[in-house]
């Protein structure tokens, strides 16, 4: 067995980025940008009216105090329109500004008799709510640089520059075999000796979390045929396959001798930790293969602390575990030499050890928020001790 640090670093040292992809922007929510992203034109393209008003020249008015009212601008009027001296048009926002003027009064502000504009804004200044060309970004300048997560926002700038496609990094596809002639589909009624399949629904779910949809599942059986065709078939379309089950030493164990038989390289098998010590994880051309342990807190425990860290070297928009150090409110014991990733849950200021901490249990983890981890070195923590945690995504 490797301990859990020898672990993590084989992964970071075989797992690689994904190639560049052009993605419509529409579709690129929380990607990563993979090269940086230039204005193809000045934004706002003209001179642009910030309120509902009346643009005039403002050291002509502040000569002659007096304004005519002529024509008006709506927003998208494509008109080039100059203003005359000593008049004003009605704007409304969004409106292009007309050549000539250079400030714009709110309607709230003013009084009109007879087409004569009044001023009766004491604040106003010259070039008050006009948005001028160019001040968002100029044509050239670079708009978001090379790695930037696309959030909303970043997506809605780049589309008021007239982006609409992106380059990124490609997302990764997954494929979920799981294993075990025990398994049973919810819904279905059990027969004696079954137990309803839930790890499948346990990834996919927090695989969604981390904004990847393209996941498929197969059942395999628990024989090295059934395996070995619902590996290869994954590795075709997948970047990364996760199997559940079948990965630990006894004599319906397959998943290593179906993983050999593909051509898939093992990197490490089996590390001192607990849950989910028979961890495997291999290795083919660009393709990776995570053999999880069967039991469902296993599973999203190895999922949690080695699968997205994989995730995030072949994508870095992937959110990692946020890592952080909090007093734990009641003793810990353990064993020495694995190191414990024990559910619990933080209320911001503390960490609390739940129970039902074994690995086939999942009605503690639905309550977690978080991993405790416990050095292999140790074998207890008192009250009050600083511990690591791993918080779990939200």
């Amino acid at each position: 067995m490797i301990s859990v640090a020898e672990a993590k670093l084989i992964i970071q040292e075989h797992c690689s980025p994904l190639l560049v992809v052009s993605m419509a922007l529409n579709t690129a929510l929380g990607s990563q940008l993979a090269e940086d992203v230039f204005a193809s034109t000045d934004i706002p393209p003209f001179n642009q009216s910030a309120v509902d008003g009346y643009a005039f020249a403002f050291d002509e008015w502040q000569n002659q105090k007096k304004l005519i009212i002529k024509g008006e601008i709506p927003a998208g009027d494509n008109s080039k329109s100059f203003l005359i001296t000593d008049n004003t048009v009605r704007i409304f926002t969004g409106a292009p500004v007309p050549d000539g003027a250079d400030t714009v009064v709110m309607q709230e502000r003013t009084k009109v008799l007879n087409d004569q504009l009044f001023i009766e804004d004491l604040n106003l200044s010259k070039g008050s709510a006009v948005r001028l060309k160019g001040s968002e970004i100029q044509a050239g300048e670079r708009a978001l640089e090379r790695g930037t997560y696309l959030s909303p926002a970043a997506i809605g700038f780049l589309a008021s520059i007239g982006v609409i496609k992106v380059s990124v990094l490609k997302k990764p596809t997954l494929s979920i075999i799981v294993t075990g002639n025990e398994l049973q589909e919810p819904g279905k009624p059990l027969e004696h000796g079954q137990v309803y399949e839930c790890n499948s629904f346990g990834l996919v779910a927090a695989l969604k979390q981390l904004n990847l949809n393209d996941v498929n599942v197969y059942w395999a059986k628990d024989s090295p045929e059934d395996i070995k065709h619902a590996l290869t078939n994954s590795l075709v379309t997948s970047d990364i396959v996760l199997l559940t089950g079948g990965v630990s030493v006894g004599d319906y164990d397959f998943v290593l001798e179906a993983a050999s038989s593909c051509g898939i390289s093992k990197l490490f098998h089996q590390v001192k930790q607990k849950p989910g010590k028979p961890l495997y994880f291999g290795k083919k051309e660009n393709k990776y293969v995570f053999g999880l342990p069967g039991n469902p807190a296993s599973v999203l425990t190895c999922f949690y602390e080695y699968v997205i860290p994989a995730l995030r070297l072949l994508n870095p928009s992937i959110k990692d575990l946020h890592s952080i150090h909090t007093p734990v409110t009641k003793p810990i014991n353990k064993m020495q030499g694995l190191t414990h990733f024990l559910k619990g849950y933080y209320n911001g200021n503390s960490v609390t050890p739940l129970d039902a901490q074994e690995s086939y249990r999942l009605s503690s983890f639905a309550k977690a928020n978080c991993l405790i981890c416990i050095d292999e070195n140790l074998t207890s923590c008192f009250e009050g001790v600083i511990v690591e945690i791993h918080l779990l995504p939200t």
